[in-house]
């Protein structure tokens, strides 16, 4: 997934919302952490679980990493800023998006993470 996240990292510009799916554990914060290196940043990348939202500026860009697992209801989001988030040099990376229901931009890329054996199935649209 580090390795995956690095490779997908070459295609992240700004004004980009790349959405994350998949079960507890599929590899979705790996991935964003993979992404994050992939741009060169070297601190501690963890999971915004509790705080909804984790905030990074590497290579020019503004990388905003949400993670909407505990969000109680859509209207949420309007309370962490997510318009505020938004810009020519930022890029959205949102775990869980399907509890925004309608609430987030227009998407640039979906990615589903699958369990596949004792593996991993990563499905990529753009």
């Amino acid at each position: 997934m580090m390795a995956l996240g690095a490779r997908l990292a070459r295609d992240l510009a700004g004004g980009q919302v790349v959405t994350l799916s998949g079960d507890l554990g599929a590899g979705k914060t790996t991935l964003v952490r993979g992404m994050l290196r992939g741009l060169g940043f070297q601190g501690r990348v963890k999971s915004p679980s509790y705080g909804l939202v984790e905030s990074y500026k590497v290579a020019g860009l503004e990388i905003h990493h949400l993670d909407l697992y505990r969000l109680g209801e859509p209207e949420e989001l309007d309370f962490i800023g997510l318009e505020d988030l938004l810009g020519q040099q930022s890029v959205l990376l949102v775990e869980w998006p399907e509890r925004a229901r309608d609430r987030l931009p227009a998407t640039t890329a979906r990615i589903r993470i699958e369990h596949q054996g004792s593996g991993r199935k990563v499905i990529l649209n753009r």
